[in-house]
């Protein structure tokens, strides 16, 4: 890979997730403003892990986007092509945990800041300085931030970077899931490392079986490394004949799962940027997911995600238990 100022830069979504932390004396549910947003806590983990790292979106200005630019500042990642909108409030997104884990979310976003990111607001030699691009899907939700999403794509593609994507398919923010689907196809004809979720996979190829559904992935798209979360179950990854699957790390004392795809996420982007997208074996593979497995699995014992991701030594920790 080549040699750039930044290892990875993400553009998306920033917000503030309301998560239940308990019940009032008089019992009403109590939320905790959570610093969120998939494609920043993909880059807290990967500032964790001492690497350089931006980020490209837009707050409101005000006390929830002058908080979220002080959160990034304190982990570590470049708010420098960060925007702050005093015409449009932050994002803000109510969470419901479910007692299995599971989740539900409600989002404050009609408008929110995220969607007014424009294309002539990108800084585009940022673009060319990062050795890894990383997107989502809720930066393509509404006009203004896909043209600006696709932009900073064909920008770093020409300057040789590798294109991450995650689809983080969130349901209720799209007009139409057949427009979801036009923007995932989108994603993943320009992605060379994919991370998607069980849930995904078998909504977009419709297909139950993973291993079904991420042969059409392969034969569409000829994406390089795939990356497939499935809760519970564990992981696995996908690159060339290769098939590497590694079982997860099941903790008694997880509280929610809000980030751990995320942090598995950042955890796999690490690994690309050390080993590169050519020289990846099956101990490699293995070694990649055995610490994102790790590293999921603890953030799930933690409130929120951006500001809590664990250290490398806590993931190591826990592999050599």
């Amino acid at each position: 890979m080549k040699d750039a100022k930044y290892d990875v830069v993400a553009l998306g979504e920033l917000l503030i997730d309301f998560t239940e932390n308990g019940v009032s004396s008089q019992g009403n549910t109590i939320y905790e403003a959570n610093p969120g947003g998939a494609p920043c806590n993909v880059l807290a983990m990967l500032s964790r892990m001492g690497r350089r790292t931006a980020f490209m979106g837009k707050v409101g200005v005000d006390i929830f986007g002058n908080k979220l630019k002080q959160v990034l500042d304190e982990v570590g990642i470049d708010t420098s092509a960060m925007r702050m909108d005093p015409e449009v409030r932050t994002t803000l997104a109510f969470v419901q945990t479910f007692a299995d884990g599971d989740r539900d979310f409600s989002f404050y976003r009609n408008p929110g800041a995220d969607m007014m990111l424009s294309k002539e607001e990108l800084d585009e030699e940022m673009l060319r300085q990062c050795r890894i691009f990383h997107f989502g899907t809720l930066s393509m939700t509404h006009e203004t931030v896909r043209e600006a999403t696709k932009k900073a794509i064909a920008i770093a593609k020409e300057a040789k970077a590798v294109i991450s994507f995650d689809p983080n398919l969130r349901p209720p923010l799209w007009s139409s899931l057949e427009l979801a689907r036009e923007q995932v196809d989108y994603g993943l004809r320009q992605c060379d490392v994919l991370k998607i979720s069980d849930n995904e996979i078998q909504w977009f190829t419709g297909k139950e079986d993973f291993d079904q559904g991420i042969q059409i992935l392969q034969d569409t798209y000829q994406i390089p490394l795939i990356l497939l979360s499935m809760g519970k179950e564990g992981s696995r990854a996908y690159y060339k004949k290769l098939r590497v699957e590694k079982a997860p790390y099941l903790q008694e004392n997880t509280i929610e799962t809000t980030g751990a795809g995320d942090t598995f996420g950042g955890s796999c982007l690490h690994f690309v940027l050390e080993y590169g997208l050519d020289n990846l074996d099956e101990e490699k593979l293995s070694r990649m997911l055995a610490f994102a497995n790790g590293a999921a699995s603890l953030i799930t014992t933690k409130k929120g995600a951006l500001k809590v991701m664990p250290y490398p030594e806590e993931v190591e920790a826990l592999l050599a238990l």
